[in-house]
Order: structure tokens, then sequence, then C-alpha cells
């Protein structure tokens, strides 16, 4: 069951991260939608609506929360790179999820939302500089401190993380 809830294993940040590894995760930050879509293009309502392990999201859930998440997490840089260590505002995605008009949204419109978000998100990420790359905010359930430039690194690695997700289903039920 870990292997199909972490297919990818779960984020360790390095413990150094540099110019080099920023840029390739905003690169894959930026990559994502056109996996995201490429991944999904051909699936039917059916396929879709199948939960990619047992007690797991549905394909098209996935689809939904991705651009909710990094919708969040977008506005958080912004925050933090307009205030002093912001606490940020935390989110139920369980329940997010399981709302029930996202049943009724095509999977389409939440790609369309990544790909245009991915876009102005990315050049949001290549414009910072060192000092902004170090700026933080604190999570309200952890109480934790999150540095930005690492925090590239955690949804480049979400990203991939729930496009595993739908890539394993598609293999294990031979889409």
């Amino acid at each position: 069951m870990n292997n199909l809830s972490f297919p990818i294993g779960k984020y360790d940040a390095p413990d150094t991260i540099d110019s080099k590894q920023i840029k390739i995760w905003i690169d894959e930050i930026e990559a994502l939608p056109t996996l995201m879509e490429e991944a999904v293009k051909d699936l039917s309502d059916e396929q879709l609506d199948t939960p990619y392990r047992p007690d797991g999201w549905t394909v098209r859930q996935v689809i939904h929360h991705v651009p909710d998440s990094h919708m969040g997490s977008y506005t958080r840089f912004h925050w933090a790179l307009t205030e002093n260590n912001p606490t940020i505002k935390a989110y139920d995605e369980k329940a997010w999820a399981d709302l029930e008009y996202q049943k009724n949204v095509p999977v389409e419109v939440s790609l369309s939302l990544l790909k245009y978000l991915h876009h102005r998100w990315s050049l949001l990420l290549r414009s910072l500089t060192s000092s902004q790359l170090e700026k933080t905010f604190v999570h309200p359930e952890d109480g934790q401190t999150y540095i930005l430039k690492s925090v590239i690194g955690m949804y480049a690695w979400h990203g991939k993380h729930h496009l595993e997700h739908i890539l394993s289903l598609k293999r294990r039920m031979n889409w």
C-alpha cells in the first residue's frame, strides 16, 4: 500500500539547495501540466472515476486536487514575499476533493487551470533573487517554518507524486 500511496517516495529536501537544483525543480513544475494532460488524454469517464489505490482518490479527484493545492502554494509564495514570515492558511484537502461539484467538472477545466497557473508560477519562481528564496512562512498545522527554496522542491515532488499515481494505475490496469 505504501508504494501505491507514495510511488516515488516521500519528499526529502536535500541538505544543500543550489541554483542548479532550483532550476531543475522549476523546470519540473513548468512541465507538469503537459505531462498530466498526456497521462489522462484518452481515459474514459469510468477510468477517470477509478481510484488509484484502495480507499484512494479517483483519477478525476487527483486531477482536480493538483491545481487546488498548487494555487494554495502560489498564494503562499506571495504571502512570504510580501510579509515577514507569515502564518499561512491551511485547508482540508480531503474535504475539497470530496466536494460534490467536482464530480461534474470536466478534467480539462482543471488541466487548463494547471497549465496557466504553472506558467505564471514558473515566471514568479524564475524571477526570485537569492534573498527572496530564503524567505519563509509558517504552517499552522505543524508550526514548522518553511523556506521558499525548499518549498519549490516540495511542489516539484508533489506534482510528480500525483502524476505517478495516475501512471502507475494505468500500468496496473493495462490502459
